[in-house]
């Protein structure tokens, strides 16, 4: 479902990425597919380099539909940023790659803190972070970072995801689904 981003999928990522009701949205926008291709390049140094983590989500087939992404990566925390191409979406594919990336993250990589920044026009995202039992409104417990990424206006909600409340998510999920399991038997 997620790999490490590489040039051979670039073609099919920009065309995914261009549609109308994604781009709005990518944060590292390319105009041309040039562009596109050297934004890819330096994404992939940039990880290497430790200042960000980047994936491409795949289909069941393996074909690249969007990108999830750990940006700004410092001191065990980082924003993240992900988009799926139009007709992959409200297909369950964003929570899919979501759950891969966060076990990644805070068990293979020692991040702590993921946190979201959500354009408060954006009412897709805005509805999806909600819906996730483990992130929580952070406007007013990390209020420096709210008001450093509004720059004095109000244009983003704040959420942050710890490893914490994501690792009691998933062991209260994994005791859930033993007593699912446990009741069927």
């Amino acid at each position: 479902m997620l790999k490490k981003r590489d040039l051979q999928e670039a073609q099919e990522l920009y065309e995914l990425m261009v549609h109308p009701e994604v781009f709005p949205f990518v944060r590292h926008k390319a105009y041309s597919y040039e562009e596109f291709l050297f934004l890819t390049k330096q994404t992939i140094e940039a990880e290497e380099q430790g200042q960000l983590v980047s994936r491409t989500i795949l289909d069941e087939w393996g074909a690249p539909i969007g990108t999830i992404n750990l940006f700004d990566v410092q001191d065990g925390a980082g924003f993240l940023g992900t988009w799926l191409g139009k007709p992959y979406h409200g297909k369950g594919y964003n929570q899919i790659a979501k759950d891969q990336f966060f076990d990644e993250l805070f068990y293979e990589l020692d991040i702590q803190s993921i946190f979201m920044r959500v354009r408060k026009i954006n009412i897709r995202s805005t509805k999806a972070v909600e819906k996730l039992p483990y992130a929580i409104l952070a406007n007013e417990t990390r209020m420096n970072l709210f008001n450093q990424i509004n720059n004095g206006e109000d244009i983003y909600n704040l959420y942050e995801i710890s490893k914490d409340q994501y690792t009691l998510y998933k062991l209260r999920s994994q005791d859930i689904q033993e007593e699912q399991h446990l009741k069927e038997a």
